[in-house]
């Protein structure tokens, strides 16, 4: 934490000295300020535990898929990130959605998300995620102005930061919208549940690649840095590195 918050003052003072400052120090502040949150919710974690306390399962497994199976169907229970590829099967458990297959369900996994909770606490976790998604990619923003090497990739960096900020807002209108049409009841069910896996795994994607291409760029563009960038605050070098 004292490293990150040292990266944190560094980056501070060379933009009130107007030295350069590079899009992956833009991109390494994003994950510093997450980590602050990550310190946060960690911070009363238990560590060096030593004592485990297995749980048994009372039905065998047989028994428990056909009930989990029956309650499926008759919930129409569905997962809505079901379009995507096998490969991102893991990034959905680790969040916890709902509509994992079965057979999955029945292991749980060593970063297993699937916890069962309370309406108010699932509101208050969604809102933080909301707003902290939207922080992680305005920051991405500060770059908007800075040097690049070509046109092109400044483009590609302003439609990426704007895309991982705006999809999070995107996906809860299509939830609001999503459950104002439920209350219509003007759409069946099944075509309901097909529109919003689609609208959802097209949201994911968009934020997938514009992240993906983010993190290209942070390192593509060191390769013609200005000047400015390989120079020092010089008060901070009389103070000693973390």
């Amino acid at each position: 934490m004292l490293q990150v918050a040292w990266f944190i003052i560094q980056l501070i003072t060379r933009a009130i000295y107007h030295p350069e400052i590079t899009q992956l120090e833009v991109g390494t502040l994003a994950f510093a300020v997450l980590n602050f949150l990550t310190y946060a919710v960690w911070w009363h974690k238990p560590l060096n535990v030593q004592c485990p306390h297995p749980v048994y399962w009372k039905l065998t497994e047989p028994e428990l898929k056909e009930y989990i199976d029956v309650y499926l169907s008759v919930t129409g229970e569905s997962a809505p990130l079901q379009f995507l590829p096998r490969v991102f099967n893991p990034i959905i458990e680790l969040i916890g959605w709902a509509g994992i297959p079965v057979s999955r369900r029945l292991q749980v996994q060593t970063f297993d998300g699937s916890i069962k909770l309370k309406v108010s606490d699932k509101m208050v976790l969604q809102q933080a995620a909301l707003y902290m998604a939207t922080i992680f990619g305005g920051i991405h923003c500060m770059a908007w102005f800075f040097a690049f090497t070509t046109h092109q990739e400044q483009v590609l960096w302003r439609m990426s930061a704007v895309a991982i900020t705006c999809t999070p807002w995107l996906g809860l209108n299509a939830y609001l919208v999503r459950e104002i049409i439920n209350s219509v009841q003007r759409v069946p069910n099944s075509a309901m549940h097909v529109i919003w896996g689609v609208v959802c795994s097209a949201f994911a994607m968009l934020y997938i690649i514009a992240r993906a291409v983010l993190l290209v760029l942070m390192f593509t563009t060191l390769r013609d840095l200005h000047p400015d960038a390989y120079k020092t605050v010089l008060w901070t070098s009389l103070v000693p590195h973390l």
